[in-house]
């Protein structure tokens, strides 16, 4: 069971925003299970009866979809300085949120979903979900950066959470690809800083359960049954 504020399940329901849903709560406009509903209450939309003057609402399906975002894009509603956001590559659908963060310059596999159970479940530290990047750089030889990355690598003074890494040369540059079990903020490109690496270009292929595979550029598709009962499937390490 999902439970999360009324104000959120009348807004992913498509009501209202959810500003305009706390006015319809303060009105006594609202009630759950028949009893009208107070500002905080939270609610199981798929297990109980929620009503707005009367006509019930019925619970927004959960939603889930993959994007490979291009280079440039936002990971945010807006943007204050007028730069394309990755909302503009999807449907517009109410309560949609993304899971986790990639930078702007940073391209590759962005999740986003409608269940916020899952999606905290999917970058809560505690649940250390992996995460898999491609990426190239310059600035050490590749026996460098197997060494420095197998000697478990400190930023801000707690040591990465490297599960997997291969490297090979590329030109005058190393190509990594790199799986973590964490997702600290710009942890990638920290860590590549650490190493005294400059990177030339960074890509997300993998998130949890879910693989970007062929998905083209700045395209999208919704999750399958399997990679959504993979996700529920994920818990806290013994």
């Amino acid at each position: 069971m999902t439970k999360m504020r009324l104000q959120r399940a009348l807004a992913r329901a498509g009501v209202t925003s959810r500003r305009k849903a706390e006015d319809l709560i303060r009105a006594g406009r609202v009630r759950v299970d028949g009893v009208v509903a107070t500002i905080g209450a939270t609610v199981e939309p798929e297990q109980q009866r929620i009503t707005v003057d009367g006509r019930a609402v019925r619970p927004a399906a959960m939603v889930w979809y993959a994007l490979n975002k291009p280079l440039g894009f936002v990971v945010s509603r807006g943007d204050p300085e007028g730069r394309r956001t990755v909302f503009e590559l999807l449907p517009k659908v109410p309560g949609l949120t993304y899971v986790g963060r990639l930078d702007v310059m940073t391209s590759g596999l962005l999740l986003f979903t409608t269940d916020g159970t899952a999606a905290h479940r999917l970058t809560h530290p505690r649940f250390a979900v992996e995460r898999t990047y491609w990426l190239r750089a310059h600035g050490r030889t590749v026996e460098q950066v197997r060494k420095a990355l197998s000697a478990r690598p400190v930023v801000e003074g707690r040591a990465v959470e490297i599960r997997e890494q291969r490297v090979r040369a590329a030109g005058g540059s190393v190509e990594i690809e790199l799986t973590l079990a964490e997702g600290r903020y710009r942890i990638v490109r920290r860590l590549a800083e650490v190493l005294g690496l400059k990177v030339e270009w960074l890509h997300r292929v993998s998130y949890g359960p879910v693989r970007l595979g062929k998905l083209a550029e700045g395209a999208w598709r919704t999750l399958t049954p399997k990679e959504i009962a993979a996700i529920g499937t994920i818990h806290e390490p013994a």
